[in-house]
């Protein structure tokens, strides 16, 4: 069954980067930016189908309880998806679209979630699959994190056919060596003093810069203390550059503009060409974490598409909506009241109370910045349930 909700599609023009007016610019931080990368000509992001949302959904994707993966059902989502992104009449086409045999590929996981809600092995396995299937050696295809120990807890090498032996597992940030630079890219990065802090700079990944043709983003559908949403651009930007949780303290949230400021970097915004947002479980409270099923949710969705603004700007309602189910404050509340769990008190447990006033608004920012389209009139979402 398949429908369309929205048909008017931007341009994929960028925006101009008029990004902020009146009280909200005087909020900006000053940001500097420092690569020697260019952009492709078309960039990944918002990539070759700017405002174009792919949703497939399947009841079998998951046990009744939602605890358990059916890999096949997972398998045949992931090709109607790609298919229908694309145009193509064959799968191995569709990813033929977005990468070649000599691509370096790397497949951005999001770890964070453990244990509930995590990029889906069964989804990694099936890009890895797609990948080696136009071609793609293993040894030339990484899936990467940012930390060791959150990666080792998954162990995402378990899940792959003895034909995919060599793909590589990378983490950035060694569990003995947690807030090292060694793995992150002095020539590289985004300087910005937000409260102070002693190190100013966030420092892109050096597999990244130096070393990936093409990257591969799957995040989750998750709630956020501090950006109101965890999608397809906090995955790839605070996912793929250090020093980032500095960005939120003492109930203030910078997030609204180092979120997009971070993604647009080159070479992670030419080089990121396909977003499959992982919605098979879903977080809609306390997130980015899922350590109890407590506030998990199960849209038994995956979506496609190569805009992450677009995808991110459903999620938003997708995020909202679940809390309002579950009677929890919006996400767009600024009820000042928060409470500081990153000095030192506990994180309060109550979806009523605020712990940072989020900033949902992040996501319209970046699509200011070029990333895609934000405008939910502009947003062709085709709907498809096996």
């Amino acid at each position: 069954m398949e429908r369309r909700t929205f048909v008017k599609l931007l341009s994929s023009t960028p925006l101009a980067p008029a990004l902020a007016s009146g009280a909200e610019a005087a909020e900006i931080p000053r940001y500097r930016t420092v690569t020697s990368h260019r952009p492709a000509v078309v960039p990944g992001m918002p990539g070759p189908y700017p405002g174009t949302v792919i949703s497939v959904k399947s009841a079998r994707s998951l046990s009744p309880d939602g605890l358990k993966v059916d890999g096949e059902v997972v398998r045949e989502m992931m090709e109607r998806g790609m298919r229908s992104l694309t145009g193509a009449n064959r799968t191995v086409d569709a990813w033929k679209q977005f990468f070649n045999r000599d691509d370096v590929v790397g497949i951005k996981v999001n770890a964070g979630g453990r244990p509930w809600v995590v990029s889906t092995p069964e989804i990694v396995v099936e890009c890895v699959r797609n990948l080696m299937a136009i071609g793609i050696r293993p040894e030339q295809i990484y899936i990467f994190e940012r930390f060791e120990d959150q990666m080792d807890e998954i162990n995402y090498a378990q899940y792959l056919p003895p034909a995919a032996a060599g793909v590589n597992i990378f983490s950035a940030e060694r569990a003995n060596q947690r807030y090292s630079n060694a793995n992150y890219d002095p020539s590289v990065y985004v300087e910005a003093d937000f409260f102070g802090e002693d190190d100013t700079r966030s420092n892109m990944i050096t597999l990244i810069s130096r070393k990936l043709t093409k990257i591969i983003n799957i995040p989750n559908m998750k709630d956020h203390g501090a950006t109101g949403v965890t999608g397809c651009l906090k995955n790839i930007a605070y996912g793929g550059f250090s020093n980032v949780a500095r960005t939120h303290y003492r109930g203030t949230s910078h997030t609204l503009s180092f979120v997009g400021t971070l993604a647009a970097v080159e070479p992670i915004r030419s080089r990121t060409v396909l977003q499959i947002m992982d919605g098979l479980r879903g977080v809609w409270h306390a997130g980015p974490f899922a350590s109890t099923l407590k506030y998990v949710f199960f849209p038994r969705t995956i979506m496609f598409g190569t805009d992450p603004v677009a995808i991110d700007r459903l999620l938003i309602d997708i995020i909202d909506e679940e809390r309002k189910r579950q009677g929890a404050i919006s996400i767009w509340d600024r009820n000042e009241k928060t409470l500081d769990f990153m000095n030192g008190k506990k994180r309060d447990d109550d979806p009523n109370v605020n712990i940072i006033i989020r900033e949902p608004g992040h996501v319209e920012f970046a699509a200011k910045l070029g990333l895609g389209v934000a405008d939910i009139t502009k947003i062709s979402l085709r709907e498809i349930e096996l």
